[in-house]
């Protein structure tokens, strides 16, 4: 996995223990679309890093069933990789911020002629230009 995805998964899977300590090792698997195996090697990995804690529920019927709780070192690591994954998403925003005001920028040329801007325009310019004409076509079929 690629640094941005750790911490996005990471993000995720602390937040649903720390939201939902009972939850189980089948529930998150589902919740975050990974299998049983993947999530069961994580929650261990967690474990001997001292992010989380397991606790057997005390009261329940079900001997199987564990608590996961988020260690004091565990609430650290949570509050940085949520300062990480919000400083990516931010940063993906203004990427795509700046993006589609290019593409706004080029919209009254492609829609004044799109075959002259097409013949004088070359490389990335003329790229996004076609992009846009794309998409605004497909927005106006809509």
């Amino acid at each position: 996995m690629s640094n941005e995805t750790d911490t996005a998964f990471n993000y995720r899977l602390l937040n649903l223990i720390e939201r939902r300590p009972e939850i189980s090792q089948r529930d998150l698997a589902a919740e975050l679309g990974l299998s049983l195996g993947k999530i069961n090697y994580c929650l261990k990995a967690f474990v001997v890093r001292g992010l989380v804690k397991v606790d057997n529920f005390c009261r329940s019927d079900n001997k199987r069933a564990y608590a996961y709780l988020l260690t004091p070192k565990g609430i650290e690591e949570k509050a940085r990789v949520t300062v990480r994954f919000f400083r990516r998403v931010e940063t993906e925003y203004e990427t795509l911020k700046q993006e589609k005001a290019s593409i706004l920028d080029l919209t009254p040329l492609i829609l004044s002629d799109p075959i002259m801007l097409r013949s004088q325009k070359s490389g990335r310019d003329n790229e996004a230009a076609h992009e846009a004409q794309c998409l605004l076509v497909q927005s106006h079929k809509k």
